[in-house]
């Protein structure tokens, strides 16, 4: 993977300068530039945008928390602050992580490591739908008959032994497809397809709402399970 471009904001010269050298030890990381205030990170990032923002939040003028909520959705940010009171506002913003100084290097890293793997993800799912985007439908077998399914009217898909039950926006039952729900997760990737249980898949852009550990949608909830929860919640963020 190319190295991740990051930047630092911190308003104190020696927290600035340990940050540069936690980045400078950390292999994956390249240091972009640095800031001494929310304003000049401003700046600084409207000439020269980066994957990944570690920031200070209590700098004089503008907050860094401010400074964040005024970003788009494409740099990452972690929050770099003495002050714990700051921690729940700093994930509402969606931060990567929080760290609490003082913090020494292997915090950093594994921050700065949290943040590669979600943006690697990212780039990953990017390549798959610039593939899938031209091929828009599929057939399956069902019964004695090659059935064709257009992959933006599919809302979920719910796994039993050799078969899958495909079920479509618009059509009042379910497909019966002879196929293996590891064949369909494979042939809809790239597609906004997420497996959020061993037994089911869901199309995330038709996701109604998400609530006590179940998605609903097309009328249906549908469980979670624990080890996809956190890509669950970075797919709801990505939307």
């Amino acid at each position: 993977m190319r190295a991740v471009r990051c930047a630092i904001v911190d308003d104190e010269p020696l927290a600035l300068a340990l940050l540069a050298s936690y980045v400078e030890r950390t292999p994956f990381l390249e240091l972009a530039w640095r800031a001494s205030s929310a304003e000049a990170a401003m700046e600084a990032r409207r000439t020269d945008p980066v994957d990944l923002m570690v920031v200070d939040i209590q700098m004089p003028g503008l907050l860094g928390t401010e400074f964040v909520k005024s970003l788009g959705s494409d740099s990452l940010v972690v929050f770099s602050t003495a002050f714990r009171e700051y921690a729940v506002e700093g994930f509402q913003l969606d931060a990567v992580d929080y760290l609490l100084k003082p913090y020494g290097y292997p915090r950093f890293l594994k921050a700065a490591a949290k943040a590669r793997d979600l943006i690697q993800m990212r780039e990953a799912m990017l390549q798959t739908e610039s593939v899938a985007s031209r091929e828009d439908f599929f057939f399956v077998r069902c019964g004695y008959k090659q059935v064709r399914v257009d992959i933006g009217r599919i809302l979920y898909v719910e796994g039993e032994k050799d078969y899958a039950r495909i079920v479509l926006d618009g059509l009042e039952r379910p497909l019966l497809a002879l196929t293996s729900l590891k064949a369909l997760e494979e042939r809809l990737q790239g597609h906004s397809f997420l497996r959020v249980h061993r037994s089911w898949i869901v199309h995330m852009r038709r996701v109604e709402a998400v609530e006590k550990g179940a998605i609903l949608i097309g009328g249906k909830s549908i469980p979670i399970a624990d080890k996809y929860k956190a890509a669950v919640e970075h797919s709801l963020r990505a939307a």
